[in-house]
């Protein structure tokens, strides 16, 4: 098993290498991890593909685990895939301190794995949506959301089936307390998502979920025409390389 490199002072990236090296995983029904990757490249670092089945994370700095169905949603969505031989490492060294974001089926995927609390439900109107969403930043101290100020309202585009977001009141209230929710739906919440949360962290600060896809917002020539999604992966290098 490939240990996370702890990150060192370094002419050019993390660990004395050359490049901040980003991985991002595909799972069997993965849609999104090509768009992770260009959205990985576009901010400045080295994206880095991983195949699910491989426990080698490949000295890796960070990981994304991508949108999309991975295993036809089978089960729940995410069930399986936390099983996959690759969770096992990314779990190890996410509890180490290893930056970590899921995005939508990989929101859900930090959930089954219990990196994250609560659960994603069937969206409450049970239809798949796909809208441009608005967002309002919570906590824009992870290690994901650096690049964005508390209260900036962002646009990034949403599909979803199971997106609602649901815990009991003592996980809800500890969030809240504990200043944990990343994000929340502005002007509608479109599955139902308890106290219209979009995205939360871990306490460190270092996994995030979410469930809106800010790799669709890093270019103005599509997605929404902005580039509201394009922080989260500057904000992961710029604290990469100041570590």
């Amino acid at each position: 098993m490939t240990a996370h490199p702890s990150p060192t002072t370094r002419d050019g990236g993390p660990s004395g290498r050359g490049n901040t090296r980003i991985g991002v995983v595909t799972f069997p029904g993965t849609l999104d991890d090509r768009d992770s990757l260009r959205a990985v490249r576009l901010a400045g670092a080295e994206p880095v593909p991983l195949w699910h089945r491989d426990k080698d994370l490949h000295q890796v700095d960070a990981v994304v685990l991508a949108g999309g169905f991975s295993y036809g949603d089978y089960l729940r969505a995410g069930a399986i895939s936390r099983f996959s031989p690759v969770m096992e490492t990314i779990i190890e060294q996410a509890r180490a301190g290893m930056p970590v974001l899921g995005i939508c089926n990989g929101f859900q995927i930090l959930t089954e794995a219990h990196l994250l609390p609560g659960a994603m439900l069937r969206n409450n109107h049970l239809h798949f949506i796909c809208r441009d969403q608005k967002l309002r930043v919570e906590n824009a101290s992870t290690a994901w959301t650096g690049d964005y100020e508390v209260g900036q309202e962002i646009s990034v585009p949403l599909k979803n089936m199971d997106g609602r977001y649901t815990a009991d009141e003592r996980t809800l209230d500890e969030l809240e307390a504990e200043g944990r929710v990343a994000f929340r739906y502005l002007d509608v919440n479109p599955n139902g998502s308890l106290r219209d949360i979009a995205g939360i962290t871990n306490a460190a600060g270092n996994v995030v979920g979410l469930m809106p896809h800010p790799e669709h917002a890093v270019e103005p020539l599509i997605g929404t025409g902005r580039t509201d999604g394009l922080g989260f992966f500057t904000s992961i290098l710029k604290k990469l390389v100041s570590a």
